[in-house]
């Protein structure tokens, strides 16, 4: 049986060049003329600008930005926000850029009194490269006597001080934010190539943006959280995602090809430390587009054998971060790569049914065990609270770490308020349709292939070794796990959101759509893109109307007092948030911070929220005085917020420490009295600070 599958496998390949039926000239990008490609280019260059614009405006709206002073400016970055951005201020203001390096590659102030290479533990190429482009553009200011901001005073009324305000590039903070949004605008125009070229059509393409716009709440919050990793990553995602599209359709892959995905890999990895886990289900969907035949062995180890590279790449760039080594993206790739280099043995096996078991269980097994292996030989912990996230929501497993994640709405199951939304743009009902008829028509190639020994290909530029729809079902997979990665975690539906427009291009394919006289097909398009704007054009006017200002005179007051009245070498200790906000605005050394990835820095955080428990005061003071603690910051709010039943934070310690269940929580205590810390330094409506 397993020879009579070889020989069909080699009669799909010789029919599939004999068996090609005509196309339009416009249905594949890359068989168009170069006005075609002109036209294109500006379309994509227009809504680039159109997007840069839209955002700019929308955190412009947010805050009033443009009339913050220095300070507001920076104490808007709340949690991990104002953690990166106190990097490329660092970078930015430093004596040098080789002493700026330096002090962010050996920084003793991050989790004091330990030194951290937070290069390589938060990814911070963006604020690297930000900081270094902001010194020579002061540089160049400075040398030719160019003004490059606009100061004036600010009048903030309800009592509090005037404040100077400068707007213009020339200012550190301006300078940090807008790349980011032209990265956004960068992102857009790429999309929008990316439909086109997936779709064969330029109406695919307008398809995907609209889609995105519509559903701009749903797909991005850029606008909202500039210096996330995400805001740096997710553009060249998009990019990344196209060079695998192109070398999946390319006729002929070679090491051109292996470098193309290895270089923009490589630029999507670097900023963001979750890229791994997106780039785990890429590795999932080549894996299901080899088994499935619809690639080749060669052409799924061009792409696997680019990953790798990209893989090592960044291990090297990011000094050998442990999480790169124990990673499931690197397991799965090594186990992908092991299954391509046995064909010739497991095609052997008696029947495809029995062949696809096997390279399924191989997959799962060797990616686990070395995943596994390499954690334990290499003793890494980092991530290994991912494992207990997803085990607290499928079972009751709860300790302290899992419990801050769980409990923030952000990494909840995602609610159905979020469907129903991208339904009433017909985003999601479009994106269904168009994946049913896709795997209708797989199916019925299947059919005619397995049953009639016969596969017919639509498209002559396809390649011999792919059957037809490869890129569209590449697609079709990728969008699949992002959008259980989406039900599982809300926070991530801004990976689904996105592929579902991309997944509605495919509506404007006429390779998709054939079964479709033409002039139908365009007017069905049309149509949807006018019931689209129905519902779209209400939430880009909500978008619109969005007006807000930054405010907070608390957290001002306590940094300023901070800067004022306390030692340059005084240490902190506090909420998450907070601390960034100290280090950033102070520069003052703290013991904890947001950024949660790392083992030891979890329980860093645990010991210091100690505070929020129920423990003996004496007892949370003795912790945090053998952390070289000097200064604590006690937030009231902490004691009692909740954003549902059982996660304040004293609820939070009663899983972990029973024993003082029902005791008055320590923060609550020391509102009224200090003991035993030394004294009260300052007191305001939101925050307590204390001396030890």
């Amino acid at each position: 049986m397993g020879k009579n599958q070889n020989k069909k496998v080699a009669s799909y390949q010789n029919s599939s060049k004999s068996k090609n039926k005509s196309k339009d000239s416009n249905e594949v990008l890359s068989n168009v003329d170069w006005k075609y490609y002109g036209l294109v280019a500006i379309i994509a260059a227009v809504f680039g600008v159109l997007h840069t614009q839209h955002v700019g405006n929308m955190f412009e709206k947010q805050r009033f930005f443009s009339h913050l002073s220095t300070l507001e400016r920076e104490l808007s970055f709340r949690t991990e926000m104002g953690l990166y951005y106190s990097y490329y201020k660092t970078i930015a203001e430093a004596p040098s850029f080789i002493n700026g390096m330096q002090q962010i590659i050996q920084c003793n102030i991050t989790e004091y009194p330990d030194k951290v290479n937070v290069l390589r533990r938060f990814n911070l190429y963006p604020e690297v490269v930000l900081g270094a482009m902001f010194r020579i553009y002061s540089w160049y200011g400075k040398t030719f006597n160019v003004p490059l901001q606009k100061c004036y005073n600010i009048n903030r009324g309800q009592g509090m001080p005037q404040v100077q305000s400068c707007e213009g590039m020339g200012d550190i903070a301006h300078f940090y934010v807008f790349p980011t949004f032209w990265l956004t605008g960068f992102m857009m125009s790429c999309f929008f190539v990316l439909a086109t070229y997936l779709s064969g059509s330029i109406l695919g393409g307008f398809l995907t943006v609209a889609s995105f716009f519509y559903n701009h709440g749903e797909a991005t919050r850029v606008m909202w959280t500039p210096p996330l990793r995400e805001s740096f990553s997710f553009p060249l995602l998009i990019v990344q995602m196209f060079s695998l599209v192109v070398v999946i359709r390319c006729k002929k892959p070679d090491w051109r090809d292996m470098a193309l995905i290895a270089l923009t890999t490589t630029a999507f990895m670097l900023p963001w430390q979750f890229a791994q886990f997106v780039l785990l289900t890429q590795v999932c969907a080549i894996f299901g587009l080899y088994v499935l035949k619809f690639i080749g062995n060669q052409r799924t180890l061009i792409l696997l054998y680019g990953l790798s590279i990209a893989h090592g790449l960044n291990f090297i760039l990011q000094f050998g971060n442990t999480l790169l080594i124990s990673s499931f993206f690197m397991a799965a790739m090594i186990s992908t790569i092991v299954i391509v280099q046995m064909e010739v043995a497991l095609e052997k096996l008696p029947h495809r049914i029995i062949i696809w078991i096997t390279q399924a269980f191989m997959f799962v097994f060797l990616s686990f065990s070395i995943k596994i292996g390499t954690a334990k030989v290499f003793q890494i912990k980092d991530d290994a609270h991912i494992f207990d996230i997803l085990k607290s929501k499928f079972t009751d497993y709860k300790d302290f770490h899992t419990l801050l994640y769980v409990c923030a709405p952000e990494f909840d199951f995602i609610g159905m308020d979020h469907p129903i939304k991208i339904s009433k743009t017909l985003l999601l009902p479009v994106a269904l349709f168009v994946a049913i008829v896709l795997v209708a028509k797989v199916l019925y190639n299947e059919w005619r292939y397995w049953i009639k020994g016969e596969m017919v290909q639509d498209d002559p530029s396809e390649p011999s070794d792919c059957k037809p729809y490869a890129e569209h079902f590449y697609v079709l997979l990728q969008t699949v796990a992002f959008l259980i990665m989406a039900i599982m975690l809300m926070r991530l539906k801004l990976f689904s959101t996105p592929a579902l427009c991309l997944m509605a291009s495919l509506l404007a394919s006429r390779k998709v759509f054939s079964f479709i006289k033409k002039e139908h097909h365009y007017a069905l398009v049309f149509l949807v893109l006018g019931l689209m704007s129905i519902e779209g054009y209400s939430n880009l006017k909500h978008q619109f109307a969005y007006n807000n200002e930054y405010n907070n005179p608390d957290l001002e007051g306590l940094v300023e007092w901070v800067n004022a009245n306390t030692k340059s070498d005084a240490v902190f200790a506090g909420s998450m948030p907070t601390m960034a906000a100290i280090k950033l605005s102070t520069g003052r050394p703290i013991v904890n911070h947001p950024h949660y990835e790392d083992a030891g820095l979890r329980e860093r955080t645990k010991k210091v929220y100690q505070l929020y428990s129920r423990k003996p005061c004496e007892e949370v003071y003795d912790t945090l005085k053998n952390m070289s603690v000097t200064h604590l910051i006690v937030e009231h709010t902490w004691c009692t917020k909740q954003t549902r039943p059982g996660c304040s934070l004293p609820d939070v310690w009663d899983i972990e420490d029973p024993t003082n269940k029902g005791r008055t929580p320590c923060c609550s205590l020391l509102q009224n009295n200090h003991h035993p810390f030394k004294k009260r330094l300052f007191r305001n409506k939101t925050y307590l600070l204390l001396k030890l």
